[in-house]
């Protein structure tokens, strides 16, 4: 049964309410249109608050996979998927001890129900795409589609996710999940050289971000709000937008990082203890600007190694064209528009050449929900995904 998330992720009022009220009201009748309004729902699910209730997330998060709900297949005993299957061994080893991902005062017989669920969700994406390979953090991002929008359909979304966004983690080997992680430090260098010559002056490297990256997150953040709102962004944006908040997370605690010891252990120290109370509206936010601002395409030079067709992010504009009335570039381009007539700083910030690297983004002080900056990542995901210009993205 799909769990239902608290309506107010920690904002309050009689403003929230009311905006509250709007949201809602536009996304139903997003969802009602015909044809379904993908792009508003990617709108949506991007702005401040996103998709607001677990109710709406089983509405939405599958248009934003475009997945048909009216067709989804029956799953398989579990008893089917378990014999003689190579994964089953390290799956049940790391659901049994995901514990701590079900709500406090779970009855045991009711998470142990859902465990299962679990396992024979893992499972049978696994035998239905041999191609994929079985990662520890897998079951993270799973738990949480499972908790979510229950079985049957997780089963589907999942699917769906792991031969698109998560496609990279489950290669047979870690290669391109590294790759990915290189993009943090150009990313962190272009806002903040200073914070970046202190990392690698303490040769930290990326590892303390591997788990936020490969679970989403799912695996450090306590509080499953701040989890589905982030999954809220990540769905309906480009594969890449975690390590974009990956590298806002550090950004943001950059007072502590030059405070540190400026040796490994106590700079993997630091950031590795992610901190809970996160301003995560404000942090979405500036990985949106970030994207824009910096697109990985400007950054392949520093973090690419392979050829740009073997990574899920290169080939993210296949799956955007494949899926019906999914056109965020046309969403993102008119409220690009709609924000710059109104703020025509923002304008003169986004565009300022990036050859000044030292000067650090005034977009980084937005909070506004969502700027043109972040509704703007789809629309250079899609012209920067097929292939890079230097065909390097692997």
């Amino acid at each position: 049964m799909a769990r239902r998330s608290p309506l107010r992720n920690g904002v309050g009022g009689h403003d929230f309410d009311s905006k509250k009220k709007r949201k809602v009201a536009e996304i139903y009748q997003a969802l009602n249109s015909d044809p379904i309004d993908v792009a508003t729902l990617r709108r949506m699910a991007i702005s401040e608050g996103g998709l607001l209730t677990d109710e709406i997330r089983c509405k939405v998060w599958p248009k934003l996979l475009s997945v048909n709900t009216d067709d989804l297949p029956p799953l398989p005993a579990g008893k089917e998927l378990r014999e003689d299957n190579k994964d089953y061994q390290q799956v049940l080893l790391d659901v049994r001890r995901s514990l701590r991902r079900f709500p406090p005062g779970m009855p045991d017989d009711q998470r142990e129900g859902l465990q299962e669920e679990l396992i024979d969700i893992i499972l049978h994406v696994l035998k239905r795409n041999p191609q994929l390979h079985y990662y520890q953090g897998y079951h993270d991002i799973v738990v949480t589609f499972l908790l979510v929008v229950g079985d049957r359909l997780a089963t589907a979304l999942v699917e769906k996710l792991s031969t698109h966004h998560l496609r990279d983690f489950m290669d047979p080997t870690m290669d391109n999940t590294k790759h990915i992680l290189n993009y943090l430090m150009p990313i962190i260098d272009q806002v903040n050289p200073e914070v970046h010559d202190f990392m690698q002056s303490a040769e930290v490297g990326t590892i303390f971000a591997l788990s936020w990256l490969i679970t989403w997150f799912g695996h450090v953040l306590s509080d499953f709000r701040h989890v589905v709102r982030l999954y809220d962004f990540f769905l309906a944006c480009h594969p890449l937008m975690p390590i974009y908040f990956a590298a806002v997370i550090v950004l943001y605690r950059e007072q502590e990082v030059l405070d540190c010891e400026c040796d490994m252990a106590s700079v993997h120290h630091l950031l590795s203890q992610i901190p809970q109370d996160l301003p995560y509206e404000t942090l979405i936010s500036r990985a949106g600007d970030l994207f824009v601002q910096f697109p990985p395409s400007e950054l392949a030079r520093e973090a690419a190694q392979q050829q740009a067709e073997r990574t899920a992010a290169s080939t993210f504009k296949d799956f955007e064209l494949a899926s019906v009335q999914q056109r965020p570039d046309t969403v993102l381009r008119q409220r690009f528009r709609e924000r710059l007539r109104g703020e025509e700083r923002t304008k003169s910030i986004l565009t300022k050449p990036r050859t000044n690297r030292f000067v650090k983004l005034a977009v980084m002080g937005l909070t506004v929900a969502l700027g043109a900056a972040a509704l703007a990542v789809v629309k250079s995901a899609l012209e920067w995904a097929p292939k890079f210009e230097l065909q390097i993205f692997p």
